[in-house]
């Protein structure tokens, strides 16, 4: 029975039979697929969860939906990209809070002036490369996804996320060098 089947017996009969054998065909493939976005097999797991509940619990709308495991697999890769936004975001936090500390115990106000005036460089550089382009590098260097996970969210080729990048760094470069 496909998960179409399975689906259109919850929602017209609000089966719960069917969606235990739903949960249980393929939750395996469903954990797996979170995975490969996450490498956390915890988190993975509790993504799946949280969206195969949230079906079940919004099972009169399934109607409306043309095809369920497009929807299952496109809300599970959603709700990947969230929690590593959040998880980044989190990360970017705390790293800030620790340089923050860290420049606050040794203020040298000559290496806070040169690094405030090339960091300042290096955001105008970054504003000067083309959309695709910056939005790779920002992805990579400073949401610190990888060219694989990068390729993923934006449905590209790894390659060509790679390619984006070294182009980026050497626009950068030049940039840099002239000023």
């Amino acid at each position: 029975m496909s998960i179409q089947d399975l689906v259109r017996r919850i929602h017209i009969d609000d089966d719960e039979s069917a969606f235990n054998e739903l949960y249980r065909r393929h939750i395996t493939q469903l954990c797996l697929f979170a995975y490969s976005f996450l490498d956390d097999a915890e988190a993975a797991e509790e993504i799946v969860n949280d969206t195969l509940i949230r079906l079940w619990l919004g099972r009169k709308e399934l109607g409306i939906i043309r095809n369920t495991q497009v929807y299952i697999y496109t809300s599970i890769k959603n709700a990947c990209l969230n929690h590593l936004r959040n998880v980044n975001a989190k990360r970017n936090n705390e790293d800030k809070v620790l340089a923050s500390y860290y420049f606050h115990l040794s203020v040298d106000p000559s290496q806070l002036l040169i690094s405030k005036e090339l960091s300042g460089h290096v955001l105008k550089a970054v504003n000067l490369l083309p959309e695709r382009c910056k939005l790779i590098f920002k992805m990579v260097k400073e949401d610190d996804l990888s060219c694989n996970e990068v390729a993923a969210i934006l449905g590209l080729s790894p390659k060509t996320v790679f390619a984006q990048l070294a182009i980026a760094l050497k626009k950068l470069d030049s940039v840099l060098n002239k000023e």
